[in-house]
């Protein structure tokens, strides 16, 4: 099953038809001897630092790689309001946090919507609508 996964509210094209819960991934990763080096000489020159641009890229992967396998787990197909957080666990280390809500989404159109039920209401105009249940409650006896 492939796992949609989205920064918005919804999934364009689909409902919403479950709501499973929060799912987080995280990984904590901590700087290498030899990425730190050249690390300082592209700080000294400028230009990208490749090293922790792919450590950052391997952590996002890992994050999201949990996530949807805990969202798998709860039975979810989709995952929205997907958000990424970093915070630093240690000198040299740091935490990369996603998570979101994870959902059962199906595709618009396969579930009854609003407006057929409308269309549907409105070719059985001609046809009275049947009445409401009524409830009666009896008055409790009053107390001596």
């Amino acid at each position: 099953m492939d796992m949609k996964i989205s920064t918005m509210d919804s999934i364009p094209g689909s409902s919403i038809v479950s709501h499973k819960g929060l799912v987080s991934g995280s990984t904590v990763r901590a700087k290498h001897v030899l990425r730190d080096a050249a690390a300082f000489l592209r700080n000294m020159l400028g230009g990208e630092i490749r090293g922790y641009t792919e450590l950052l890229n391997e952590s996002r992967t890992q994050a999201l790689s949990r996530m949807v396998k805990q969202a798998k787990d709860l039975g979810a197909n989709a995952i929205v309001n997907v958000r990424f957080s970093t915070s630093s666990i240690a000198q040299g280390a740091a935490e990369l946090y996603v998570y979101g809500t994870a959902v059962v989404v199906e595709a618009e159109g396969t579930r009854r919507s609003a407006s057929v039920a409308h269309v549907q209401r409105e070719a059985n105009e001609d046809t009275p609508p049947e009445p409401e249940p009524v409830i009666i409650i009896p008055p409790l006896p009053e107390e001596e």
